[in-house]
């Protein structure tokens, strides 16, 4: 189908004086008037679509094509690599002075409503316009963004992604007047210079080991607490259990008190009543009944027992006579009697 229209544009052109232009799928054209009959030559500020052909009088027309894709411009420091041989990174400064070279790639594209400004004011082709606009324009405000920079925030993701951000936003501002967008700014592998790369290093090293012993002080400081509400805990246990023990032995004490109590009273009270019958005995004994009732005592005790009569006459003194031996002699006496 494409041959037979390319056939057809060739025909008519022929006929008519015409040469065929073509637009691909992601190409805008513009037209250059050389003379121009009807209205102003120059660059025509009319965009043509992607994708289409068209007819214009060869001679007095130039015709020009810009692909309006993604374009992609690598600025990086391996040689063979990128827009350009050789280092080709982008250098800074960091506001603390130390130089850094980082990667960048600035994804760009051509605003399709200006090309014939880009033509006219910039180039006729990408590669003039990334020349002349995008690279120069690009390094520079890239420079300056990344120079606002100190030198350990380089090392944080979301800083620098940040500062991409802003460069992209910065470009923008600069070249969407010129024909030119810019979708995405890129910051890629960088480095320091190599000594202050190493001081970096050793303190990142130093803050590694210094949280690592914060944590560890930490992890000791716990498992002190932890040791300690152990402690409190047996030591609690231990005041608890002295606490039952005490309790106990004070009622063990209190029992035996009570125990003990009881006895006394009992004691106190067996000893009264034998104290009040004695002394009930006692006043009987006191009265007129009294001596009476002990001779009756003595006759029961005497009842039985071998009565001796000793004889008085003889002037013996009782109080200063050995009785037992005088009744052991009298009884041998009595034996003998009795034998003949």
């Amino acid at each position: 189908m494409r041959s037979l229209i390319l056939t057809a544009a060739l025909a008519l052109s022929l006929s008519t004086g015409c040469t065929p232009h073509s637009t691909d799928s992601t190409e805008v054209g513009v037209r250059t008037a050389k003379i121009a009959f009807i209205g102003d030559k120059g660059v025509q500020k009319e965009i043509y679509a992607p994708g289409s052909t068209y007819f214009f009088p060869p001679i007095i027309n130039d015709w020009h094509v810009f692909d309006t894709a993604l374009q992609n411009l690598e600025m990086t420091r391996e040689v063979n690599k990128g827009s350009r041989s050789g280092d080709d990174s982008i250098r800074f400064k960091t506001v603390d002075g130390n130089d850094i070279s980082v990667n960048v790639t600035v994804v760009w594209r051509i605003d399709p409503t200006q090309a014939w400004y880009v033509l006219q004011f910039v180039g006729d082709d990408l590669e003039a316009v990334e020349e002349k606009l995008v690279r120069p324009v690009s390094r520079t405000v890239i420079r300056d963004v990344l120079n606002e920079l100190a030198s350990e925030q380089y090392y944080d993701a979301d800083s620098r992604f940040r500062k991409g951000t802003e460069a992209e936003t910065r470009l923008n501002h600069y070249l969407n007047a010129e024909g030119v967008i810019i979708d995405q700014v890129l910051l890629g592998e960088h480095a320091f210079n190599p000594r202050y790369e190493q001081v970096i290093r050793d303190k990142k090293v130093a803050e590694q080991d210094a949280s690592r012993l914060q944590s560890e002080t930490e992890a000791a400081g716990e498992q002190v607490k932890r040791d300690l509400e152990e402690q409190k805990g047996y030591v609690n246990q231990a005041i608890e259990q002295s606490m039952g023990q005490a309790q106990r032995k004070q009622l063990e004490a209190d029992a035996a008190f009570y125990e003990a109590q009881r006895k006394a009273e009992a004691i106190t009270t067996e000893a009264k009543a034998e104290a009040e019958g004695l002394m009930a005995r006692a006043r009987a004994l006191a009265g007129s009944g009294g001596a009476a009732q002990v001779k009756l005592k003595l006759a029961a005790a005497m009842r039985g027992k071998p009565i001796i009569f000793l004889p008085a006459s003889s002037g013996m003194d009782v109080r200063n006579t050995d009785v037992n031996q005088l009744l052991e002699r009298y009884g041998v006496q009595a034996a003998g009697r009795r034998s003949e």
